[in-house]
């Protein structure tokens, strides 16, 4: 096509097509559609983008259908199961080097309980 040149389509004349919308897997939070096409580029998109939530978002917007489509097959399932999720302030990390020993309690009577 030229610049500036239109092409008329009558949709009379093409049942079969539809509108469409497109929008990014994080701006459809909350929404639902029937079908869901989902473009992963394993190669051009960035690693903090490609990953389980993204997976998990994008396909739990459909309500009938999705087809994912993608340049790497083989590498998408890597990509789709890398895990960005941080610990929160209650999730305890494991002890790396530190060890806690046993400490004995004694009752006494005359000063409640000592750690000792």
């Amino acid at each position: 096509m030229r610049e500036r040149e239109f092409i008329g389509v009558y949709a009379s004349q093409h049942p079969h097509l539809d509108c469409g919308y497109a929008v990014t897997s994080h701006s459809s939070q909350g929404q639902t559609a029937d079908r869901v096409l989902i473009h992963v580029d394993t190669e051009q998109a960035p690693s903090e983008l490609v990953n389980s939530r993204m997976a998990y978002v994008s396909v739990s917007r459909a309500q009938f259908d999705v087809q994912m489509y993608t340049n790497d097959a083989k590498a998408l399932g890597y990509e789709l199961s890398r895990d960005v999720s941080h610990p929160t302030a209650i999730q305890q990390e494991p002890a790396a080097t530190q060890k806690i020993e046993p400490q004995s309690v004694s009752m006494e009577t005359s000063q409640g309980l000592s750690v000792g």
